[in-house]
């Protein structure tokens, strides 16, 4: 009887899981508008737009974008530190990609459902470059009472839609010291960067 209720106990806890995840402590705003900006280079930071969270799980407007760069805030339901800025022309594909993954739609289905909206005009892709700034790390990455990262990993790149190898002069082979495009000849075309250049 003792060992029924205690796997009981555990199917329970395993349920509940996910809510709990999702009950941590929402920081303040401004904590969140201070850690999502870090992934900018500091000239930039001031006059971005931040995307954050008032309750659980909801992403809204925390600070209006005034120089073409949106943030979005770490989530403190996710098991790691994450946070990205992006040239707010790219961010219809963004918030797609974002609404899809809310329904349930998971990996690679999510650009499959994206690039075929793309080929049938309902979604648009900017015609000009788009940046993006990232910074990954473990839960405990952003130190709030210091205000920096102390552990993490940034990741540049450079969102150029439908770009090839032959018309950008660029390789499509991963390098590590040199720039490279990543998905060439697609919607999601992009320039990836090292950190250490």
């Amino acid at each position: 009887m003792r060992f029924a209720a205690g796997r009981a106990c555990a199917a329970l806890l395993t349920v509940l899981a996910p809510f709990a995840a999702r009950a941590q402590a929402i920081p303040p705003a401004d904590q969140q508008i201070a850690a999502a900006v870090l992934a900018l280079p500091a000239e930039m930071r001031a006059g971005a737009g931040v995307m954050g969270y008032k309750a659980p799980g909801k992403l809204e407007l925390l600070r209006p974008v005034k120089n073409g760069m949106l943030c979005l805030a770490d989530d403190p339901a996710e098991e790691q530190f994450h946070v990205s800025c992006y040239a707010d022309t790219i961010d219809p594909f963004m918030a797609r990609g974002r609404s899809l993954r809310e329904q349930g739609v998971k990996g690679a289905q999510v650009d499959t459902a994206r690039f075929a909206e793309i080929r049938s005009g309902k979604l648009k892709m900017p015609e000009k470059p788009a940046a993006l700034y990232q910074i990954f790390g473990p839960k405990g990455a952003y130190d709030h009472a210091t205000g920096k990262v102390t552990s993490g990993r940034a990741l540049f790149v450079v969102y150029v839609p439908f770009a090839t190898p032959e018309s950008t002069g660029l390789s499509g082979v991963p390098s590590s010291n040199t720039p490279w495009l990543m998905l060439g000849g697609t919607p999601k075309a992009h320039i990836m960067f090292s950190a250490t250049m």
